[in-house]
């Protein structure tokens, strides 16, 4: 005859929902957290509209530029803007003309 030494316990229902709950949670934190998270969307569409911002900026000074180069070309060669350039790369200009300094580095 066999007896009962132990009482059943309850724990062991408690196992399978107890790891489901820990798996659920560490892959949950990943999908928010993780490289490839949502938050991580988030910063990238950030970064993104920033750099887009910036190469907006690039491709109009670019423009910008372009166009003053072609003053500058043969056959188009306009007389005032090769005086200009002659005098800032001499540093030169008459005594009797008033000279305004103006930096191209970024200037719209």
């Amino acid at each position: 005859m066999w007896t009962r030494q132990h009482k059943k316990r309850n724990t062991g229902r408690f196992i399978v929902p107890a790891l489901s709950v820990l798996f659920l949670s560490y892959f949950g934190f990943h999908a928010y957290h993780g490289e490839f998270g949502i938050y991580s969307k988030y910063q990238l569409e950030a970064r993104e509209a920033e750099l887009t911002a910036i190469l907006d900026r690039t491709r109009a000074e670019r423009i910008r530029l372009e166009r003053r180069v072609q003053l500058l070309h043969d056959g188009t060669l306009d007389k005032d803007m090769l005086d200009e350039q002659a005098r800032r790369a001499l540093n030169l200009s008459h005594p009797d003309e008033v000279t305004i300094m103006k930096s191209f580095i970024g200037a719209n």
